[in-house]
């Protein structure tokens, strides 16, 4: 690859705990992911990005960081990462690792000397209350108050799970620590970093009440962030090949989140609004191109993005009647699904996710047609989530659940997988040449990646678009068949065609002629 090579990678999250278990006991591990880099150098990406696999107490699945230079042992050692980081490297697959920045685990050494020693307490924020009341109204997005009382009558700072102490960036020791783990990982060949939380590491040091506002929040957004990311963007400049940061921002609005992709900070970011778009041909074109337009001005590419490791999976989402997008406010859970219906619009949504400008990323399971597990008993979920809105929220065990390579499942995997899944093991797919998982290993050996695309108007409920050399993607979101634009071959569909038509529902990949 070249220096640009993540301009229009494909990039593969795997989340550790879920992906493969080597050893046996259940839980995924990097024993597991070594032994499957040749399925996933055959599926035809160009990088993969690690959920965290640092030492944790996973009160947020691995989000609680107690040591940032070490492995948790239930996912291996040091030396297991690094030993995957050169097979990867052996196979032309690049290593993207999370990095958790806001916040660390309560478990962390520095959290445990602030519990000890009052004057230890400037790496995070410790403030008195208003009497027997919190510092302020902030509420943590995992449900509750964002703050947490310590029995010598302060409080602290949690966004996220009281296990979760929100970190103090204005002390130059908490940027002087983030800097040194980002060379410690780019001198065992980390290529990357994904942003945890990339907005909101500055907070309004007055810590002032929200009240009713939900824009512009003083604990997300803060222009000061900037700042770190251009003193992270100098590390990263500084090794002789190509080191790359994706941010993680959840920000409502366009040119703000572009903000942060200028050529001095960070290198892309997660497409969050294309992500939760519903499955409607003007709103997801208004997303497409409102993405476009925001990155254009600072050169950065876009990224397209289906499913995460936070999110419901979208053969769920785009099987339910009414809404199809997603929103962290209400997941639906329990709506009823079409799983069929939803199937079909994730094939289709994968060739128009590939095709589009930039990057694209893959999250593990998407390419086996996985949908969201939503019936795990109660006494199993493990997301603090769920137990922070006493189960108002399902939380995010349900994306989650260990994907299935062959049947019968194990069971010891710390999630119970579905028996319908024993039609969608990786090894049942590698049979049935019509399978999601041959179709996400034709599209990745064909999209076109970075570069640009021009619209093609067919009908209101259509999106067709052309990109360089003749590439041409039509995505029918209709109701009846549409004809297909003038059109040399066939490369690539998501469905069967109808006497030449492109179905409801349907994707197809055609080449033009050039002039």
């Amino acid at each position: 690859m070249t220096d640009t090579w993540w301009r229009g990678a494909a990039i593969y999250q795997v989340y550790p705990r879920s992906f493969a278990d080597g050893n046996g006991d259940g839980t995924g591990d990097l024993a597991g992911v070594r032994e499957r880099l040749p399925y996933l150098a055959e599926l035809g990406i160009d990088a993969i990005w690690l959920s965290p696999w640092y030492p944790s107490p996973m009160a947020d699945g691995g989000y609680d960081v107690a040591d940032y230079r070490d492995i948790d042992p239930a996912f291996g050692t040091l030396a297991d990462a690094e030993a995957l980081i050169r097979d990867a490297h052996r196979l032309g697959i690049r290593i993207i690792i999370d990095i958790v920045p806001n916040h660390c685990s309560d478990r962390h050494p520095w959290f445990a000397e602030a519990l000890r020693s009052p004057s230890a307490r400037k790496r995070f924020w410790f403030r008195d209350g208003r009497g027997e009341l919190p510092p302020n109204d902030w509420q943590s997005r995992f449900g509750g108050p964002a703050w947490t009382r310590v029995p010598d009558g302060q409080w602290y700072l949690h966004l996220y799970a009281p296990e979760q102490p929100d970190l103090n960036w204005t002390e130059p020791e908490v940027r002087e620590e983030f800097e040194d783990i980002l060379r410690f990982w780019f001198d065992r060949g980390v290529d990357g970093f994904r942003i945890d939380v990339a907005d909101g590491l500055v907070k309004d040091p007055a810590l002032p009440d929200v009240g009713g506002a939900t824009e512009r929040l003083p604990y997300s957004d803060l222009d000061g962030v900037h700042e770190i990311y251009r003193a992270w963007r100098k590390i990263a400049d500084s090794y002789p090949d190509k080191r790359i940061f994706v941010g993680e921002m959840w920000l409502p609005d366009p040119e703000r989140f572009a903000l942060y992709l200028r050529s001095d900070e960070l290198h892309s970011g997660f497409n969050f609004d294309f992500l939760a778009c519903p499955w409607e041909p003007e709103r997801l074109r208004a997303v497409i191109q409102s993405t476009l337009d925001a990155h254009a001005p600072v050169g950065a590419p876009a990224t397209w993005v289906l499913s995460n490791h936070d999110v419901t999976r979208h053969v769920t989402r785009y099987g339910r009647a009414g809404d199809t997008g997603f929103d962290f406010a209400d997941r639906r859970h329990g709506t009823p699904v079409d799983r069929e219906l939803g199937t079909r619009r994730a094939r289709a949504a994968a060739l128009l996710a590939m095709s589009l400008p930039g990057g694209v990323y893959v999250y593990q399971g998407e390419e086996l047609g996985l949908w969201e597990v939503e019936d795990i008993p109660d006494e199993l979920r493990q997301d603090p989530v769920f137990a922070r809105t006493k189960g108002s929220d399902p939380g995010r065990d349900g994306c989650r659940v260990p994907i299935p390579w062959s049947a019968p499942f194990d069971s010891a995997s710390w999630l119970p997988q579905p028996a319908e899944w024993a039609d969608h093991t990786v090894q049942a797919q590698e049979a049935r040449p019509d399978s999601m998982l041959h179709l996400y290993r034709k599209a990745l050996a064909l999209r076109p990646g970075d570069g640009t695309m021009e619209w093609i108007d067919l009908r209101r409920d259509v999106l067709a678009f052309r990109r360089e050399d003749g590439f041409c993607c039509v995505v029918n979101l209709g109701s009846t068949t549409v004809s297909l634009p003038e059109h040399e071959s066939v490369l690539l569909a998501s469905g069967a065609l109808d006497d030449g038509e492109l179905p409801p529902d349907t994707a197809v990949w055609l080449r033009q002629a050039t002039t």
